[in-house]
């Protein structure tokens, strides 16, 4: 939590944010996730580590695929990069809470109705087919039924000169700076609803699956700023996405008949990953001049 506030300093200064200081904020992050993968080894040992490390990967890759539903939505709004810092800021809180409170009820329900594995395994399949043929570009924030239903009890100023989430006038008026707000925790909590469960395949201890998603979500913030601007490399990002929740889907249906050693599973999702990110970057796209002056 001390790191979370130091990492609120540059977002005050706008103007001074550089991609040098984004970077080494996300390097902070992953150095301190892998300091807690040592610490587990040390105190419970290599099936643990691997445990967490396979949890942490998948959450971290699948946060990473959320960045661009953040990019979409702070451009059509468009925010400006101070403001997308205390944005994704109270983001993270929110998601932190969100998501322990989801960990805790989904790690209670499978421990009570151990049949849930098969729901859970159902869906990471059907959520991996729809990210294989969704188009983020086809998102559209100002269509949101959340949005629309916050609307109907909170009146919102068009006034967007300002910081604040809330301004006073004749009354209480939401600005359009938390609406975003709003959107960016929905969003998050649809990713939720897809790594949560396809982390539970991993382990159901509530310290792993807890902490790994803490710890990717952590370094959300400090990713994003330094990814944007490239971010629209990964187009194939998504289909590696969909395969690593197909296969883990997979291996919750079949854990019954069939256990798939954690070992394994760190090593698929990892080659399905890089092999995303290599396609990603080495595949040839259409390049065309700039319009003329």
């Amino acid at each position: 939590m001390v790191l979370l506030v130091l990492d609120l300093a540059p977002g005050r200064r706008s103007q001074s944010i550089s991609l040098k200081r984004s970077l080494i904020w996300s390097a902070i992050w992953v150095t301190l996730a892998a300091t807690f993968a040592a610490i587990l080894h040390w105190w419970q040992g290599g099936t643990t580590t691997l445990e967490f490390s396979t949890a942490y990967l998948i959450e971290l890759s699948l946060s990473v695929d959320n960045l661009f539903v953040f990019l979409l939505i702070f451009r059509h709004f468009n925010i400006p990069l101070g403001d997308q810092h205390k944005v994704l800021l109270w983001g993270i809180v929110g998601a932190m809470v969100m998501r322990g409170i989801f960990i805790f009820a989904g790690v209670g329900l499978l421990r009570k109705f151990d049949w849930l594995v098969y729901v859970f395994g159902a869906f990471l399949i059907l959520s991996g087919l729809r990210l294989f043929v969704k188009d983020k570009s086809e998102i559209h924030p100002e269509k949101s039924r959340i949005l629309k239903l916050f609307q109907k009890f909170i009146p919102v100023t068009e006034d967007t000169s300002g910081d604040s989430f809330f301004i006073r006038r004749s009354r209480l008026y939401a600005t359009p700076l938390f609406l975003v707000l709003v959107l960016i925790e929905t969003a998050d909590l649809l990713f939720a609803l897809d790594s949560i469960p396809a982390v539970l395949a991993i382990s159901r201890n509530f310290m792993i699956v807890f902490t790994s998603n803490i710890l990717a979500i952590l370094g959300l913030r400090s990713m994003y700023f330094a990814l944007a601007g490239v971010i629209g490399s990964f187009k194939s990002l998504h289909y590696g996405l969909s395969a690593v929740l197909i296969f883990v889907g997979i291996k919750m249906l079949i854990g019954h008949y069939h256990e798939i050693p954690t070992a394994q599973m760190l090593a698929a999702v990892g080659a399905i990953l890089l092999i995303s990110v290599l396609v990603s970057l080495f595949s040839k796209t259409e390049t065309h001049p700039p319009p003329p002056a």
